[in-house]
């Protein structure tokens, strides 16, 4: 029963990464591509690890997975934010169709 839950978190989280990597060509700036992959990345890298946890067969490959996962949750969104800080100071800006002086007040647009 644990191998065929364990067959089902890696299949989800395979899915979920190639959601992700659908997101990653099909979304149309980089804030959006980086917002898809970087929200897929730590569930599916959970669902995976927690899969390969299933069929482990001692407690050290489980502590060994887990440590793993936690590199992985600590890194992915630092270097999400890095990369989009990085960009927006370069002047990389948003692909949107509402921009943010619209947002203005009347008295400031006066």
């Amino acid at each position: 029963m644990l191998e065929i839950v364990g067959f089902v978190l890696i299949g989800l989280g395979c899915f979920l990464g190639l959601v992700g990597a659908f997101g990653l060509i099909r979304l149309p700036d980089m804030y959006a591509r980086l917002h898809a992959v970087g929200i897929t990345d730590t569930l599916c890298s959970f669902l995976i690890l927690s899969g390969l946890a299933c069929h482990a067969d001692s407690v050290n490959v489980i502590a060994k997975l887990v440590l793993i996962f936690l590199f992985l949750l600590f890194t992915s969104p630092v270097s999400s934010y890095a990369l989009a800080n990085n960009a927006w100071r370069w002047g990389l800006m948003h692909n949107q169709k509402i921009h943010i002086s619209s947002f203005k007040t009347d008295k400031e647009n006066k």
